[in-house]
């Protein structure tokens, strides 16, 4: 998977389970400022932190389940 586009030209050598364990500002559009929000909100740190978050987790399941309802 090519994820160039979504992270930042730091980290775009790095394997996926480099990236996955790398601060959340190798996400693209993720700056210090953002990331300093996210550690103070929830403790995350890094990228597998973030992709773990519980609300995150869970405003996927909803727009996912959101596309089968009738």
């Amino acid at each position: 998977m090519n994820v160039n586009k979504y992270v930042d030209k730091k980290y775009k050598k790095m394997s996926l389970k480099d990236i996955a364990k790398s601060p959340v500002v190798a996400i693209q559009g993720i700056n210090d400022k953002d990331a300093e929000y996210l550690r103070k909100a929830f403790d995350i740190k890094t990228v597998n932190d973030l992709a773990r978050l519980k609300y995150v987790r869970w405003a996927q399941a909803i727009c996912f389940l959101s596309e089968a309802e009738e």
